[in-house]
């Protein structure tokens, strides 16, 4: 199966993902519902959030073969704040101990392959170099990852329905959009990397790595696109909840990017937090009134001058 960037049928295990993607912005009309007509409106008997695709704690599982000053670029650029731990608030399902070791694997492949790509380039490490970091055979990598890309954007995986399950585990009254707004200022307090606003180092050169690579951006909408999908069964489906899940997805996509312009470019995550809160609630209101109610307001309100 062909994907973006390298795949099993590759023969000499170089090359870079081709793809494009857009992500869809808010959509026009005022009263939408979402601050009201999805309180009740999801899917009956509304769940707990379940657990996220893994627990992945392990730091730095070293491999034979590889470099120690990789082992160490790794464990700090796959630190815990690169995976956060809000993706997996509300799990308590145990894990057994299969999962536990084909986790641990996905974990440190994936630890090498980002040592690998900070080191010298997404574009410059092949597949084949990586398998043999993490000490296994390249067919083995790629019955993990099916995808070069995959091997980075794997710590995307934990996020994937984050605001799917913020939606359903938000107690009784709260909206959903109200539930994902708080949930996204509570990630600007905690510096979570998921919202653009960290500015620790390991977190920075991850970050480097992923939006300065086009094969990486390219596909990540694919994991946006899973994200939106859970978001839109999480509110109850069809295309009212799907016009919805897009323009949110977009609103957090948009909002974490420009975090990270503004820490890229030098200023501290503290220097961006108030700016970065003031947009997410002119975001947010916008979501709720619409794009007509917006553009009658001053465009310049939201911004941190």
């Amino acid at each position: 199966m062909v994907m973006n960037g390298e795949n099993a049928g590759s023969a000499d295990g170089t090359g870079t993902g081709t793809g494009s993607g857009a992500g869809a912005g808010p959509g026009a009309g005022s009263g939408n519902g979402l601050g009201d007509g999805f309180v009740d409106g999801g899917a009956p008997g509304r769940q707990t959030p379940g657990p996220a695709a893994s627990g992945r704690t392990v730091s730095d599982p070293a491999a034979p073969g590889r470099p120690a000053s990789a082992r160490t670029v790794s464990a700090r650029a796959v630190s815990a704040r690169a995976v956060s731990a809000r993706a997996r608030e509300g799990s308590s399902a145990p894990v057994g101990l299969r999962e536990r070791k084909k986790q641990l694997t996905y974990q440190a492949v994936s630890d090498a392959a980002i040592a690998l790509f900070l080191e010298r380039g997404f574009d410059k490490v092949s597949v084949a170099e990586v398998a043999a970091a993490a000490d296994i055979s390249k067919p083995t990598l790629f019955r993990y990852f099916p995808a070069k890309e995959d091997l980075v954007l794997h710590r995307f995986a934990d996020h994937e329905d984050e605001s799917a399950r913020v939606v359903a585990a938000r107690p009784a009254g709260e909206s959903p959009l109200d539930a994902l707004h708080r949930h996204f200022l509570d990630g600007l307090d905690s510096r979570d990397p998921v919202t653009g606003l960290c500015d620790a180092p390991e977190v920075l050169a991850f970050m480097r790595l992923l939006y300065g690579t086009p094969a990486l951006v390219a596909r990540m909408y694919a994991y946006q696109g899973r994200s939106e999908a859970a978001l839109a069964d999480a509110l109850g489906g069809g295309l009212p909840a799907r016009l919805a899940a897009g323009q949110i997805v977009a609103v957090l996509r948009i909002l974490a990017l420009d975090n990270w312009r503004r820490i890229d470019a030098g200023e501290s995550a503290d220097a961006v937090r108030v700016g970065a809160a003031r947009a997410a609630d002119a975001a947010f209101a916008q979501l709720r009134t619409g794009l007509d109610a917006a553009a009658r307001t001053d465009p310049d309100a939201a911004t941190d001058s």
